[in-house]
């Protein structure tokens, strides 16, 4: 078991799309190694410079952007405020200039089809999502530099893996039994737990200001997405359906801000088949955005970022959530379920497949959800349950290698099943509950293990090579 320290904003990081593990952490891996070089004062000694990718990165690489993440980490930018606008014209300059500005500073000769080299059929023992880094200087000195990107956006260096961040927490958390021990012991509900123990990184005005933004970058991408029609990219055709769906439900009717369009939401009515098909129309927005390069919210990754927005949302719209109290209160309890999940067992799909992205996510919204509306501790925790249990064995297996199809309808899927799990706990007795929150992330890791490699994020098989252009049948 994992024993590192996690805090509230290493589950949830603000970045750009569509892969938390094969964009945003390759990203990251570049930021990292541009630091060592400038820690080692070699940076404006470079004057070539390789990267290898290895296993699920390489891949299914291509339809994730790695390799466009790591032309923008390699210049320095930065994933939190980088105008997702301009990646397109970044990538296509450095294309036509066969040079790249390493760190924004020094350009060296750089073309991503000679310099990114994907090693389909090798990996590493460590982890699926391994990549190198191979740096010449001036002085013919050489390194290498390894990297993985463990799922989330967590990136550990060859050496490192071993040895997780540890600090000193008022209430130390490596299970749900350990968490339950804690809000028994205190008093305490989950997500103040929770805040208690951000105080060991940041003082409470900083955790709360943070979690803020958090939301504000989820909302505005569920907005965006529900304005945003046309084709995602990368070869599949495939149509963004909330806007279409946004209109409908709306009746064509208009609005000039976020404030006017949730108005115009809750005017519509409170029918099951209405309320049904907002959750799915948040969800798809997100990922729809997520699958466009667009700022995105891990959650804990970017393949599963839309369920825990569409979640939060529904509870804002549908069930008087708006305060910031409240959406303070849903993201650390939703958090503090994703950490007992990457501690116990992964949340990354290259090691556990889907369940370990669409699963979690679910699992965390339903506590989350569980405790706002008023469920005790336990409940929340049999929520976060019932989300996994039925979210066990599912595969990761994306068409073309994009996180599009099954991905997108899949957070629709996981938001469902999310607040029908917070009912059912709502609704039960956790005392005689025959499954375990620990039970089940034992067996979610247990069932990664067992997994074929295949449907680990290879597109190599299930609906990645049944359907491989993603076309339909009549």
């Amino acid at each position: 078991m994992n024993q590192e320290s996690i805090s509230v904003f290493d589950i949830f990081k603000i970045g750009v799309g569509p892969s938390s593990s094969h964009t945003l952490g390759p990203w990251r891996a570049s930021l990292l190694f541009i630091n060592e070089l400038k820690q080692s004062n070699r940076l404006n000694k470079l004057n070539h410079l390789e990267v290898i990718l290895y296993g699920s990165l390489a891949k299914t690489g291509m339809g994730h952007g790695t390799h466009i993440a790591l032309q923008l980490g390699l210049m320095g930018l930065d994933p939190v405020t980088l105008d997702t606008s301009s990646i397109s014209k970044i990538v296509q300059d450095i294309k036509e200039q066969g040079s790249i500005r390493i760190d924004s500073r020094y350009d060296i000769s750089f073309q991503a089809d000679t310099h990114i080299v994907f090693l389909f059929n090798e990996s590493l023992p460590f982890h699926s999502n391994a990549l190198t880094f191979m740096a010449s200087f001036e002085n013919n000195d050489t390194v290498a530099y390894t990297y993985y990107s463990i799922g989330g956006g967590f990136v550990v260096k060859e050496g490192d893996q071993d040895a997780p961040k540890s600090i000193m927490l008022p209430f130390a958390i490596n299970n749900a039994h350990d968490l339950l021990h804690w809000c028994r012991t205190t008093g305490m509900n989950i997500s103040e737990v929770v805040l208690e123990n951000e105080l060991a990184w940041r003082t409470m005005p900083e955790t709360k200001s943070g979690l803020l933004k958090i939301w504000e970058t989820m909302k505005a991408c569920i907005y965006k997405g529900c304005k945003t029609g046309g084709i995602l990219p990368g070869g599949l055709q495939v149509k963004r359906r909330a806007y279409e769906l946004n209109k409908k439900l709306l009746q064509h009717k208009s609005y000039e801000s976020y404030e006017e369009w949730k108005v115009l939401i809750q005017s519509g009515g409170s029918q099951f088949n209405y309320i049904l098909d907002w959750v799915s129309c948040f969800a798809l927005a997100v990922n729809e955005e997520n699958a466009s390069f667009g700022r995105v919210v891990t959650a804990p990754t970017n393949g599963s970022a839309g369920v825990i927005p569409a979640v939060l949302m529904y509870f804002i719209v549908f069930c008087n959530g708006d305060t910031e109290d409240q959406i303070i209160q849903f993201l650390c309890t939703a958090s503090e379920i994703g950490s007992i999940f990457k501690k116990g067992a992964t949340i990354s799909a290259a090691m556990g497949g889907c369940q370990a992205e669409i699963g979690v996510s679910s699992a965390m919204a339903a506590a989350a959800l569980t405790e706002c509306l008023g469920g005790t501790q336990q409940q929340a925790l049999m929520a976060a349950e019932i989300a996994m249990e039925h979210h066990l064995g599912m595969t990761c297996d994306p068409i073309n290698g994009l996180v599009q199809i099954p991905c997108i309808e899949r957070n629709a899927m996981g938001a469902i099943k999310a607040i029908t799990a917070s009912q059912l706990a709502l609704q039960g007795h956790p005392d005689f509950a025959k499954v375990s929150l620990d039970k089940v992330v034992k067996t979610m890791w247990q069932t990664a293990l067992d997994m074929n490699s295949k449907y680990k994020e290879t597109a190599e098989a299930g609906l990645a090579v049944n359907v491989p252009l993603g076309l339909s049948e009549c």
